[in-house]
């Protein structure tokens, strides 16, 4: 009897200490995330732009974004989103074309994909504040 209360004993304290470490975890990720909804994206003068493309990346578990902006006489002609690791945030895939498409960072997040547009929106503006720029061929 006694050998089976320690052996009950110790699933116990695993079960226990498993919950643990599950909770904080799981309170850390929904922290950052938290704070990403609140991310600022600061919109790029594209007057200052070279032609030329731009390579940018954001990422803050579990969502990775890497994108290519293309700029051409000062326009923003085309965003390659390279890479994109998401939760349920793959309808923020369209993002790119509607900066594209507006010129300009300051876009709408995608309804039930908040995270992931502004991890997307993050790396665009990060390739557009970058220092290293490809020749556009």
């Amino acid at each position: 009897m006694k050998k089976r209360n320690k052996i009950l004993l110790t699933i116990l304290i695993i079960i226990i200490a498993v919950v643990c470490i599950g909770s904080i975890v799981y309170y850390n990720i929904e922290a950052k995330l938290n704070n990403l909804a609140d991310l600022p994206i600061s919109d790029v003068d594209l007057t200052k732009l070279d032609d030329g493309v731009y390579s940018g990346s954001y990422s803050t578990f579990p969502i990775t974004a890497e994108v290519k902006v293309i700029i051409k006489d000062h326009q923003i002609t085309k965003i390659d989103l390279v890479k994109h690791t998401n939760g349920q945030g793959q309808a923020a895939e369209v993002l790119p074309g509607r900066v594209v498409e507006a010129q300009s960072l300051d876009v709408d997040a995608i309804t039930g994909a908040t995270y992931s547009s502004k991890v997307i929106l993050k790396a665009i503006e990060n390739a557009l504040n970058s220092d290293v720029v490809t020749a556009n061929r």
